[in-house]
C-alpha cells in the first residue's frame, strides 16, 4: 500500500512501432518510415531529426549496446501532459529487422521468430540496452547521449502500425497491405490497441490512402492518422490518440487531415520564419559571422522557436542570404558616390575644354592618367573587379577605383561633364557681355536697386541667355565697381574741400553750425549727389573723414598701406645707415634681440605655408628688417598638432610673437579658440610673459579664384583683432600669385619688434626739446598721403646730397642736413611728415619752418595744403614745392596749369617761397632748389624761437606726440593700454587702428571700466582723470607769442578786425554758458565738452532722448539708456579756444594765420561761410553770427532720421554754444512768423499727389475708394481677392508684406483685373509676395489714403495721451469719425493685418514689422513735408497699436495686456532729470561713426 504522502507517480506506457521490414526483397530500397515516425516523436527538434536510418549494418554495430544483437531499437522515453493536465511517460520501441552487410540476411538474434511473430511480441528484456538516437550513434556510443531502456525490459501496451502511403521504391503497395494484413492478425492476437499511421503523406498517392482508410474501416476500432515525419504533421496525434485508446480517462484527440494540418503547420513556420528574417535585419554589418550573431541571438524566443521548427542549417542560409544583400547594398553604394564623385574629379583633371573637346572617351582616360593629380582622384587595383576586392571596405579611402571607368556610367559622365564646359564657357561669355552692357548703360547709380534697371535690358541677348541668378550677381559685381569708385572720388572730393574741415584744435568735435557749413558747401558737388541713394554710406564715410581729421594716425589714415608716415619711414631706413646715438632704435636691438622666435598657428596646413614662405625670403634662417639681420626660430603649429603652443613653450624657446594666419572662417574660429586656451592656461599659472605674447594676425590671399567671403574674412579679422588687441595685416591690394606678401611679412615682423620693445620697457624717458639734438633748424616738410608721386622724389633733394645722415635712434621719419648757410655750416633736421601728422606739429612743437608739398595733379592736395597753411602763424617761413611730371605739363595740361598758378599766387600773398619738382628731371631734385629758404628761416630764427614760449603749461604737457622724437608708448598702439595711473606717458587713441567699422577694445581686467555701444563694442565710461595730461595736451592752445619788435612791412594790408570777428564766429565754434546747475568737479568728465556723436548728426528733439540701446546680457532685450551732459562752466568771450590775455603790454602783438594773410584763403574761407548762411546778407551774417555766439542753439523740430533729403539740416543740441534768452525769444518769434507765411502760401500752390507707379490706363486703380464699393458689398473686389488669396496660400509665408514680390508679376495681376474682374489669382501662377506687392499697390494709387490727412494731428496728440486706456479710447473715437466707406477698408484691412500677426512664429510679421511696412502705404505722408518728418514714428506706433488692438477698435473685445511702444513720455523741462543715475553713458572724445551707421549684420561665425 502506497503511502499517503507520497504523490503517485505518472503513468508510464510501451508503445511498438511496426511495420513492413525485411531484407531490400520484401521492402524495397527504402523503409514504409518507422524511424524516422519515432525520431520525429521523441525529438522534435529539427536539428535533432535525422532523415536517415539504415537497417544495414556490420556484424559489431548489431552486437554493440544499441542494438544489443536484438531486432528492435529502444527511442527513448517522452514525457507528455494531456489536455486533463495529467502527465505520462511513453516509452518507444521501433520493431524492425537488421540486415547483415555482408551476407545480406537478417542477422541471427536470440529471439529466431520471424518478424511478424516477433513484432506483436508484448514483452521484451534486453539487458543494459541503450537509446538510439541516429545511425552515426552505432560504434561510437561514448560521443552521445547514453540512456538504458529501464530495468531492461518492457511491457508493449500498445502498436503503432506504419503503412507507408507513397510511391514506394522499387515495392508494390498491395504487397505491402498483405503484410500489413498479416501482420494486424498477430497484434490483433495480443489484445493491446493498435493505431495505423499512414506514413509519407507528404508524397502520398491517393488511391494508397483510400485503401489504407478501407482496410481500416474493415477492422473494429481502428483508426488512421495522415501523418508526415518530414515536416512534423500529425505526429504526435498519432501516438497521442493510442494513448487515449489505452487510457480511456483521458480527452480523445481529434484527428485532422493531413492536408489541413500541414496548413496549420505551415503557418507556423511562415510566422516563426518572419519573425527570424525580422530579426536578422537588425543585423547591417555585411562582415558579421553567423557564429556571432547566432550567440547574441540564442536565448531570444523568436530565434529559438524558428530554430526548433527549421533548424540551424536553414537559419544559417537565411542569414547568409542577408550578408550577400548587405554586401551588394555597399557595393551599389560605393559605385554610386564614385559615380557622383566622378564630376569633381574630371574638373580636376579635365578641367581646360580646349584640351577635351574633341577627345573621345578612350583618349580622355589616357590624357587623365597622365595628369600629376591622377593618383589623388582614383586609384588602379591589382585584382579586378573593384567590387570583388578588399577596396570596398577601404571607407577612408575616397579614391575612385580606375576599372569603374570603363563603365558606360562613368563615360556618361565624361560627356556630361564636358557639355557642362562647353555652357559654362558661353555662361561666363555672357554675363561679361552683359556686363558690358551695364557698363555703356549711363545712368545707373550707385545703390541703384536692380529692378528699376532691369526694364531696360530685358531685351538684350546676354540677359535673355544667362538666369535670374547670374544677371543679379553681374549687375550686383557693376554696382559693387560703380559703388567703390563713386566712394574714392567722394573720398577725393572730401579732401578738395579741406578748409571746411581743419579750422578746429586738434581732438576737437564738429558743432552744430561746422555740420551745418559742411553739408551745405558739399550738397552742391555732383559726387556728393552721386551716393544720394547710398546716403547711409555716404554719411558713414563722412562722418569716418571727421573722426579721421580730428584723431589723425598713420594707423587710421585713409590712404592705408599709402600713407606717407608709413612710405617715409620705410624709404628712411632703407636709404639711410642709421647712427648709434646711445639710444636703443625702435626696431633695432630692442631688449638685445638678434634672435627672434616665433610661433606660426594656422589649420590646413597654412603655418607651415607661412613658415616656408618666411624661409624664402631668409638666407640661412637669417631675415633682413630695417638694415638689421635677424635669426629666425620659426615653429609651426598646425590644428592636427596634439600639442598646444603653452606645451611647446620651453625655456630654451620663449617665442617672441605668434602669426596667426587664417583664410577661412573655420581656421579663424581656430585661432580664436587657440588663444583663448593659451590666455586661460597663462591666467591659471599666472605666467604673465605668456599672457602678454603678442598675437599677429595674417589674412592669408586666396589663390586662383576671387574668393567671396573675403570682405567677410576681413571684417571678421578685424573684430577679432580688435577684441585681442593686436594687429590685423590684410591681403595688400593688387594680384598677387602667393598665398602671403613680402609686405605682410615685415608689417608682422615690426610689430612683433615693436610689442618686444614696449614689453621690456627699455626705451629712456623722451627728453625734452632742449635736450633732443644739436640741430640749429628744425623743419617739417609736409606731402598728402595718396599723391601720384613717389616719397622719393620729394626727398631726392636731401637724400643724393653727400651732407646727408639719419637723426637720432626712435625718429624714423627724419634726416639731418649738414649745409653751409652764409659763412658757417649749419645742421637742418628735417621731418617728413604726412598732412594729417602735421596737424599736432604746427601748433604744439618748436618748428623754424614748414616744405609744403603738393600734387599739381590733383586738387585735393591742394586743398589739403591750404586748409594746412590757413592755420600756420605768419611768423612761420614756408616753402610750396608743386610736384608734376615734367615743365611741359604747364602748357599742356590745364588743369596742372591752375593749380600751378594757384599754388604761386597763395606764395606771394603770404610771402613764401615757390618751386616745383619734376619727376621727369634731374636738377630739381639738388638740395640747392631750397637754400633760398634754409637762408630766409636762419634769419627769422631768433624771432621764432622768441615767439615759441615755454611756461608752465608747456611743462605741464611735456608727455605730449613730440615729431621729432616719439614717445616709446607711441609706437605700438596695438599694446599700449590705457593708461593705469597719471604717470603712464600716453593712452592710446581710442580710436580703432584696425577701421572704421570696428573700435579697440580693453584688456579683460579692465572691462568693469567700460560699456557696450550698439555695436557690442566696449568704450571707457570715464575716459582719463579729471587732471589727465593727455586732457590737457588735446585741449591745449599755444600761448601768445612774443615776438621781437620788427619793421612792418609794406603792401600788407590789416584786416578788418569786424570782418574777422565774422570769420572767426563762423569758423569756430564757443563755449556756452550753463543752462542748468553745475555739476561737481568730481562728477565731470573731460569728454563732456564734446559734442556726442549721435546728438551732433541726429539729436532727435519733442521725441525721445532714447538715443543708445544696449542688448542686455542675459536675454535679447533692449535697454534704451538715455543721453547726459554735464556742462562746464567756461566764460563765452573766448574766442575758437583762446583765452584773452589782457595783460599783453602794446609791444606784444599775438601772432595772425596765413589764412588772414592770403586773400585766396580768406576768400575761400569767406565763400564756405556765406555758403552756409545764404539766407541773410553779409550784415545779417554779421549780427546772426554774433547772436548765435550768445544765443542759445534750437534743435530741429523734425525728425532728420527719416529725412530722405537733408538730413544734416536734424537740431545738433551742442553743449558748447552759449544762449542768451532775449535774443533766442525773438529769433523764435521772427522764425516762427516766417514759417508761418510759408506754410500758408504753399498750401494755396502745392498740393501733395504721389506718383504713380502705373504705366497703363485703367479704369479701377487710381479711382476713388467710393467708386469702388457699394453698400452691399463695401469692401473693394479686388482687395477682397488679394485678402482671400494670402490667407489661404500664404499666411505663414515668411516676410509677408517686407518681401518684395516681382513687379511684373504685380503689373500684370492688375492688368489682368483691369481686363476681367471675375479672375481667379491661383489660376495665375504667382507668389504670395506678389499678390501682397499688388494690394500694397492699390492703396498706394487711391487718389487719398485710406486714413485721412485731416486726422493724422488727431492720431497724434492721441498718442501722447499717456494712460494707455484713455490713449486706447481716444484713438477708437478717432477712427470712428472715418468716412464710412474708409472705415469699413480700414477694418477690414487691419483684421486681416492682425491674423498675419498672428502667425509671427513662422512669417516674422509682429504687428510692430508689419506696422513698419504698411503705415506709409495707409496715411500717404509727405516726406517733403517737415512737418510729417517729426511724427513718422508716433504714426508707426498708431497702425501697429492698430493692429495689436484690433479687436478692442472694431469687435468690442478687451484691451490687450502688449508693450507700450506708441506713448512717449514728454521731455522734462529739466534736463538734469533726465539724466539716469545708474548707467551714464558718456562717449569717448573721438566720434564713432558706426554708432550712426545701420546696424551690421549679426556675426555668422560665432567667432566673437
Amino acid at each position: 500500500m502506497m503511502a499517503k504522502n507520497k504523490e503517485p507517480r505518472p503513468p508510464s506506457y510501451a508503445i511498438s512501432v511496426v511495420g513492413l521490414s525485411g531484407t531490400e526483397k520484401d521492402k524495397g530500397n527504402c523503409g514504409v518510415g518507422k524511424s524516422c515516425l519515432c525520431n520525429r516523436f521523441v525529438r522534435s527538434k529539427a536539428d535533432e531529426y535525422y532523415p536517415e536510418h539504415t537497417s544495414v549494418l556490420s556484424t559489431i554495430d548489431f552486437g554493440g549496446r544499441v542494438v544489443n544483437n536484438d531486432h528492435f531499437l529502444y527511442w527513448g522515453d517522452v514525457t507528455q501532459c494531456g489536455e486533463d493536465g495529467i502527465d505520462c511517460k511513453i516509452h518507444i520501441i521501433e520493431q524492425t529487422e537488421f540486415i547483415d552487410d555482408q551476407t545480406f540476411l537478417p542477422h541471427r538474434s536470440t529471439n529466431l521468430q520471424l518478424y511478424i511473430k516477433r513484432a506483436a511480441a508484448t514483452k521484451l528484456q534486453s539487458a543494459e540496452k541503450l537509446m538510439y538516437i541516429c545511425t552515426d550513434q552505432l560504434g561510437l556510443e561514448q560521443d552521445f547521449e547514453q540512456k538504458q531502456m529501464p530495468e531492461g525490459k518492457l511491457s508493449v501496451d500498445g502498436f503503432v502500425l506504419c503503412i507507408d502511403v507513397s510511391q514506394g521504391c522499387n515495392r508494390k503497395f498491395d504487397d505491402q497491405l498483405k503484410f500489413v494484413n498479416n501482420l494486424y492478425i498477430q497484434l490483433s492476437k495480443s489484445k493491446k490497441p493498435i493505431i495505423i499511421a499512414a506514413t509519407k503523406c507528404d508524397e502520398c498517392v491517393d488511391h494508397y490512402l483510400r485503401e489504407v482508410q478501407a482496410f481500416a474501416s474493415n477492422k473494429k476500432n481502428l483508426q488512421v492518422v495522415e501523418t508526415s515525419a518530414r515536416f512534423n504533421v500529425n505526429v504526435e496525434t498519432c501516438f497521442t490518440a493510442l494513448i487515449q485508446m489505452m487510457d480511456k480517462t483521458r480527452g480523445k484527440p481529434k484527428i485532422i487531415p493531413y492536408l489541413d494540418a500541414y496548413k496549420t503547420q505551415r503557418q507556423l513556420v511562415v510566422t516563426a520564419t518572419d519573425k527570424f528574417e525580422k530579426l536578422v535585419q537588425t543585423v547591417r554589418d555585411y562582415h558579421a559571422t553567423w557564429k556571432t550573431v547566432s550567440n547574441k541571438l540564442k536565448n531570444h524566443p523568436d530565434y529559438e522557436e524558428y530554430i526548433n521548427l527549421e533548424g540551424t542549417k536553414k537559419a544559417k542560409n537565411t542569414f547568409s542570404k542577408h550578408i550577400e544583400q548587405l554586401k551588394q547594398e555597399h557595393i551599389r553604394k560605393r559605385r554610386d558616390e564614385y559615380i557622383n564623385t566622378l564630376p569633381r574629379a574630371f574638373n580636376t583633371l579635365l578641367s581646360n575644354l580646349e584640351e577635351i573637346e574633341n577627345l573621345n572617351w578612350p583618349e580622355a582616360l589616357k590624357l587623365m592618367e597622365k595628369r600629376p593629380d591622377f593618383q589623388r582622384c582614383f586609384v588602379v587595383l591589382e585584382k579586378t573587379p573593384w567590387d570583388e576586392t578588399d577596396h570596398i571596405d577601404k571607407v577612408n579611402d575616397r579614391r575612385i577605383p580606375f576599372d569603374l571607368l570603363s563603365t558606360l556610367e562613368a563615360e556618361k559622365v565624361y560627356q556630361n561633364h564636358v557639355q557642362h564646359l562647353i555652357s559654362e564657357k558661353r555662361r561666363v561669355e555672357m554675363k561679361e557681355k552683359f556686363k558690358k552692357t551695364l557698363e555703356r548703360i549711363q545712368f545707373i547709380s550707385p545703390g541703384q536697386p536692380w529692378e528699376e534697371v532691369m526694364c531696360f535690358v530685358m531685351e538684350d541677348e546676354a540677359f535673355k541667355y544667362i538666369t535670374e541668378v547670374d544677371s543679379r550677381e553681374v549687375y550686383s559685381r557693376h554696382q559693387r565697381e560703380i559703388v567703390e569708385k563713386a566712394k574714392e572720388e567722394f573720398q577725393e572730393m572730401l579732401f578738395e574741400h579741406s578748409e571746411l574741415f581743419y579750422d578746429l584744435d586738434l581732438n576737437a568735435t564738429p558743432s552744430s553750425d561746422k555740420m551745418s557749413e559742411i553739408h551745405a558747401v558739399l550738397n552742391e558737388e555732383p559726387r556728393y549727389k552721386a551716393l544720394q541713394k547710398l546716403s547711409p554710406d555716404r554719411e558713414s564715410l563722412l562722418l569716418k573723414h571727421i573722426g579721421f581729421v580730428y584723431h589723425p594716425t598713420k594707423e587710421t589714415c585713409l590712404s592705408g598701406q599709402n600713407c606717407m608716415d608709413i612710405k617715409v619711414e620705410q624709404l628712411l631706413t632703407n636709404s639711410l645707415l642709421q647712427l648709434d646715438h646711445g639710444r636703443l632704435n625702435l626696431y633695432h636691438d630692442s631688449a638685445n634681440i638678434d634672435k627672434v622666435n616665433l610661433f606660426i598657428l594656422g589649420k590646413d596646413g597654412l603655418a607651415q605655408e607661412l613658415a616656408n614662405e618666411i624661409r624664402t625670403q631668409s638666407t640661412d634662417d637669417e631675415y633682413a628688417l630695417d638694415g638689421k639681420i635677424y635669426e629666425l626660430d620659426l615653429r609651426p603649429v598646425d590644428a592636427k598638432s596634439p600639442y598646444l603652443l603653452s606645451q611647446l613653450w620651453t625655456s630654451a624657446f620663449k617665442p617672441h610673437g605668434c602669426f596667426c594666419v587664417f583664410n577661412s572662417i573655420e581656421s579663424l574660429n581656430f585661432i580664436g579658440e587657440s588663444i583663448g586656451k593659451i590666455r586661460t592656461e597663462a591666467s591659471q599659472i599666472r605666467d604673465k610673459y605668456m599672457a602678454n605674447l603678442p598675437f599677429t594676425l595674417i589674412l592669408a590671399n586666396q589663390r586662383e579664384s576671387v574668393s567671396k567671403n573675403l570682405p567677410i574674412l576681413r571684417h571678421q579679422g578685424q573684430q577679432l583683432a580688435n577684441k585681442l588687441q593686436c594687429p590685423f595685416i590684410d591681403v595688400p591690394a593688387g594680384t598677387y600669385t602667393r598665398k602671403f606678401n613680402e609686405a605682410q611679412i615685415k608689417q608682422a615682423l615690426r610689430g612683433v619688434l615693436e610689442a618686444v620693445k614696449h614689453h621690456f620697457d627699455v626705451v629712456s624717458p623722451v627728453p625734452i626739446i632742449k635736450d633732443l639734438s644739436e640741430a640749429d633748424l628744425r623743419i617739417v616738410m609736409c606731402a598728402m598721403c595718396g599723391d601720384p608721386f613717389s616719397v622719393d622724389l620729394i626727398l631726392s633733394p636731401f637724400l643724393d646730397s653727400h651732407s646727408c645722415s639719419a637723426a637720432q635712434a626712435g625718429q624714423n621719419n627724419s634726416l639731418m642736413l649738414d649745409k653751409i648757410i652764409g659763412e658757417k655750416r649749419r645742421r637742418i633736421q628735417i621731418t617728413i611728415l604726412s598732412y594729417h601728422s602735421s596737424i599736432g606739429v604746427r601748433k604744439d612743437e618748436l618748428v623754424h619752418g614748414y616744405i609744403l608739398v603738393y600734387s599739381a595733379k590733383r586738387k585735393a592736395s591742394m586743398g589739403m595744403l591750404r586748409a594746412f597753411l590757413s592755420e600756420v602763424q605768419d611768423t612761420i617761413p614756408v616753402q610750396l614745392v608743386a610736384v608734376t611730371d615734367s615743365q611741359a605739363d604747364f602748357f599742356e595740361n590745364e588743369a596742372i596749369k591752375e593749380l600751378m598758378t594757384e599754388g604761386e599766387h597763395i606764395a606771394t600773398e603770404i610771402t613764401a617761397k615757390f618751386t616745383a619738382l619734376y619727376s621727369l628731371s634731374q636738377y630739381h631734385r639738388q638740395t640747392e632748389v631750397f637754400t633760398l629758404f634754409f637762408s630766409d628761416v636762419l634769419e627769422k630764427k631768433n624771432m621764432i624761437e622768441n615767439s615759441y614760449v615755454s611756461d608752465s603749461t608747456r611743462e605741464s604737457t611735456h608727455t605730449s606726440e613730440d615729431v621729432f622724437l616719439h614717445s616709446p608708448k607711441r609706437s605700438s598702439i596695438a599694446y599700449s593700454g590705457y593708461p593705469d595711473s597719471e604717470d603712464d606717458t600716453e593712452a592710446p587713441p581710442p580710436y580703432s587702428p584696425i577701421g572704421d567699422d570696428v573700435q579697440l577694445l580693453p584688456a579683460p581686467s579692465d572691462r568693469s571700466k567700460y560699456r557696450l555701444d550698439l555695436e557690442g563694442n566696449e568704450y571707457p565710461v570715464h575716459s582719463t582723470p579729471l587732471n589727465c595730461h593727455d586732457h590737457e595736451r588735446n585741449h591745449k592752445v599755444p600761448p601768445p607769442i612774443k615776438p621781437k619788435p620788427i619793421v612792418p612791412k609794406t603792401n600788407v594790408k590789416k584786416l578788418d578786425p569786424n570782418l574777422l570777428k565774422t570769420i572767426e564766429a563762423g569758423i569756430g565754434k564757443n563755449p556756452r554758458k550753463s543752462r542748468m546747475p553745475l555739476a561737481s568737479a568730481d562728477d565731470l568728465d573731460q569728454s563732456d565738452n564734446y559734442a556726442e556723436p549721435i546728438d551732433t548728426i541726429f539729436k532727435l528733439r519733442g521725441v525721445t532722448d532714447d538715443i543708445y540701446a544696449v542688448p542686455d546680457d542675459s536675454q535679447n532685450r533692449m535697454i534704451k539708456i538715455q543721453n547726459s551732459f554735464a556742462i562746464n562752466n567756461v566764460q563765452g568771450d573766448e574766442e575758437n579756444g583762446f583765452p584773452d590775455r589782457t595783460s599783453r603790454t602794446h609791444g606784444e602783438r599775438r601772432p595772425s594765420k596765413y589764412k588772414y594773410k592770403s586773400k585766396t584763403l580768406f576768400s575761400k574761407a569767406k565763400s564756405y561761410y556765406r555758403r552756409a548762411h545764404s539766407d541773410a546778407s553779409d550784415d545779417e551774417a554779421f549780427t546772426t553770427s554774433k547772436m548765435k555766439r550768445k544765443g542759445r542753439h534750437r534743435g530741429s523740430e523734425e525728425d532728420p532720421l527719416l529725412s530722405p533729403v537733408e538730413t544734416w539740416k536734424g537740431g545738433i543740441d551742442n553743449p558748447a554754444i552759449t544762449s542768451d534768452q532775449e535774443l533766442d525769444d525773438k529769433k523764435l518769434k521772427k522764425k516762427t512768423m516766417k514759417v508761418k507765411e510759408d506754410k500758408k502760401q504753399k498750401k494755396k500752390t502745392k498740393t501733395f499727389n504721389p506718383p504713380t507707379r502705373r504705366n497703363w490706363e485703367s479704369n479701377y486703380f487710381g479711382m476713388p475708394l467710393q467708386d469702388l464699393v457699394t453698400p452691399e458689398k463695401p469692401i473693394p473686389l479686388f482687395v477682397e481677392k488679394c485678402v482671400e488669396f494670402i490667407e489661404n496660400t500664404g499666411l505663414c509665408t515668411e516676410g509677408l508684406y517686407r518681401v518684395s514680390g516681382n513687379k511684373t508679376d504685380q503689373d500684370n495681376i492688375q492688368k489682368q483685373f483691369d481686363q476681367d474682374h471675375s479672375i481667379s489669382l491661383e489660376s495665375m501662377d504667382v507668389t504670395v509676395n506678389a499678390v501682397a506687392g499688388a494690394l500694397k499697390a492699390f492703396f498706394a494709387d487711391l487718389p487719398d489714403p485710406l486714413i485721412p490727412y485731416n486726422l493724422h494731428p488727431e492720431l497724434v496728440d492721441a498718442s501722447k495721451i499717456l494712460d494707455k486706456t484713455e490713449r486706447l479710447y481716444e484713438l477708437k473715437e478717432i477712427v470712428k469719425k472715418f468716412h464710412p466707406v474708409n472705415y469699413d477698408v480700414f477694418k477690414y484691412v487691419i483684421t486681416h493685418l492682425n491674423r498675419v500677426s498672428q502667425q509671427s512664429r513662422t512669417n516674422f510679421m509682429t504687428a510692430d514689422n508689419l506696422s513698419i511696412c504698411f503705415w506709409p502705404t495707409l496715411m500717404r505722408p509727405d516726406f517733403e513735408n517737415r512737418e510729417f518728418l517729426s511724427t513718422t514714428k508716433i504714426l508707426q506706433s498708431v497702425i501697429e497699436t492698430f493692429i495689436q488692438q484690433c479687436q478692442f477698435f472694431f469687435y468690442n473685445g478687451d484691451i490687450l495686456e502688449t508693450s507700450d511702444s506708441v506713448a512717449h513720455q514728454p521731455p522734462p523741462s529739466n534736463p538734469v532729470q533726465m539724466v539716469d543715475p545708474i548707467v551714464p553713458l558718456q562717449l569717448p572724445p573721438p566720434l564713432q561713426p558706426q554708432l550712426i551707421q545701420p546696424q551690421l549684420q549679426a556675426d555668422p561665425l560665432g567667432i566673437i
